[in-house]
């Protein structure tokens, strides 16, 4: 039977968290232990059901893990590596990546997560700035950085070690015992680059008790329970997909999917049917692919999904509906950032109304405030910016490595930011508005470019859409909405104004795009968050 919210949040207690996983604070904890090793006793407990693009699948128990993991560990203490080194991984979804992230953590070593689909520029730039002891990586990735003033180490998972061994086989050649190195809850575990949606990535750190103060997410959010098939579908390059989609669902003990392959809709369909996956999570971007292959693809397959969740950027309220009708469900979403976690969410746990659009109500034990520029909290319906409170102990963010600076600017007062705007309505749900650089000043209007968005999606003609100011001599900045559209529409001056009109008619007379401008493609970051500071720079020229 589910709960409801209040009685979610009133019952919630740090306590029973620690004792999920066997500790208090204060003592040693290993993200290793705690995502594997403490679930290998079961030697029958599938840990990961792995397959790729062409088919290939591997079936992995926990004490599997623990053991390739633990020659791993023994494989980067040969190569010199120890504890408080950074270890890059710069792969797919390959099996060799999450076992070494896991020997990365065993021996304390700080594990940096990169994109395959990065360019030499951005490598460098996230493993300059870790400094980075070694990378693994494949050769494909390595012809990217044929630099020779690189000063890390490199292992790749399909070539030859200096004495001829191929990877695994250099991996074999060691015992599959190991002593984990004393880690302690703020030691380093991860470096996790942010998006870049503003200017240049910065490495965000967090500590082996992170994996503890993800349980609420996992567990409520999400609401991975012990019987679940768990498939998340974003890459390891980033923070979401590497532990919301990967080791904290491992940390519940639960069996995931994890699939090497682009995304594809009916792939996706096939693989929620083989494995009867019960609980999925993807990006927005996934959902409205969803969407547009329609109903009638979904008759080929049995599917026994019975919780959906998304996160990454606002999820449209149409899609919702559309799972709504289809599925018998609605995607939850939710709302987290880099430095923070997964922080105001819908849960799958309770009986929530869902309001399509909405990112929902602050997780368990946060103080989640909306606040202007001075600290101060705004009246309720009212613009601000997501905040929290860090006087209450729960928040744990350590800092971006190396840039005392840029951490400070992060706090005011006893407010941690996060640079993104909401308002709150009168039951507490919060509403994405944008970037707190993508308000919109109008005539003395802040306007938040997500609701035009929303609206704007909900038009048959929008595949996809952003929204920003662009300066004007009357009203200082009016709403510009760029647009993607769906095959079947042509751009034309008529399908503009009607476009504004439809935003007109259904939101408000100062929220409405009064420039509409036709592209092919937005630009988005590699983890699809839409750069509205690239259409910005352009605004002038349009």
């Amino acid at each position: 039977m589910q709960m409801n919210y209040k009685e979610l949040v009133e019952n919630f207690s740090w306590e029973n968290v620690y004792s999920f996983f066997n500790w208090s604070p204060g003592e040693p904890i290993n993200m290793a232990n705690m995502v594997c090793d403490r679930w290998a006793d079961d030697p029958n407990r599938i840990a990961i059901h792995w397959e790729d693009r062409e088919g290939a699948t591997q079936t992995w128990t926990y004490k599997q893990l623990k053991d390739k993991s633990n020659q791993m560990a023994h494989v980067l203490k040969s190569l010199g590596i120890k504890k408080g080194d950074r270890v890059a991984g710069l792969l797919g979804k390959d099996m060799e990546l999450i076992i070494g992230v896991l020997a990365t953590w065993k021996i304390g070593a700080v594990y940096v997560p990169l994109f395959t689909a990065f360019a030499r520029d951005a490598i460098m730039h996230r493993v300059n700035e870790a400094g980075i002891s070694l990378l693994l990586t494949n050769q494909e990735q390595a012809s990217k950085l044929d630099d020779e003033s690189a000063t890390f180490q490199t292992l790749l998972t399909d070539g030859l070690t200096s004495s001829g061994e191929t990877f695994w086989e250099f991996v074999d050649s060691f015992p599959a015992d190991f002593i984990l190195e004393p880690t302690g809850e703020k030691d380093p575990s991860v470096i996790q680059f942010t998006s870049g949606t503003t200017g240049l990535p910065k490495g965000a750190a967090s500590g082996h008790k992170s994996i503890v103060t993800l349980y609420p997410y996992m567990k409520y959010a999400l609401d991975i329970e012990e019987d679940d098939i768990f498939f998340g579908g974003a890459d390891m390059g980033w923070s979401y997909g590497l532990m919301a989609c990967v080791f904290a669902p491992l940390s519940l003990g639960v069996s995931i999917v994890v699939y090497k392959g682009p995304f594809e809709v009916e792939k996706v369909y096939e693989l929620l049917e083989k494995y009867k996956v019960t609980n999925f999570t993807y990006a927005p971007t996934a959902y409205r692919m969803m969407m547009a292959a329609g109903s009638d693809l979904l008759k080929k397959y049995d599917l026994k999904v019975k919780k959906f969740s998304s996160a990454g950027e606002p999820l449209n309220g149409e899609v919702v509906r559309f799972f709504e009708k289809n599925f018998g469900r609605a995607i939850y979403d939710h709302y987290g950032a880099t430095e923070a976690g997964m922080i105001v969410n819908n849960y799958n746990c309770t009986d929530m109304k869902i309001k399509p659009g909405s990112m929902g109500l602050p997780i368990p034990s946060y103080k989640i405030g909306l606040i202007d520029s001075e600290g101060n909290e705004v009246k309720q319906g009212e613009t601000g910016q997501i905040a929290i409170d860090m006087s209450d102990g729960a928040f744990d963010f350590m800092g971006y490595w190396n840039k005392p600076e840029k951490t400070s600017e992060k706090k005011l007062g006893k407010w941690f930011l996060t640079g993104d705007l909401a308002r709150q309505d009168e039951e507490g749900y919060f509403w994405f508005q944008g970037r707190a650089d993508d308000v919109i000043m109008s005539a003395g209007y802040r306007i938040g470019p997500t609701e035009v968005e929303d609206c704007l999606m909900e038009h048959p003609a929008v595949m996809e859409t952003a929204v920003i100011g662009k300066p004007d001599e009357t009203k200082g900045e009016i709403v510009k909405a760029f647009v993607v559209l769906n095959h079947s529409f042509e751009p034309s001056k008529e399908l503009s104004q009607e476009l504004s009109e439809f935003v007109k008619k259904k939101l408000s007379k100062h929220q409405y795009p009064r420039e509409v401008e036709f592209i092919e493609s937005l630009p988005k970051t590699q983890s699809g968050k839409i750069q509205r500071y690239l259409l910005r720079k352009n605004r002038v020229k349009h």
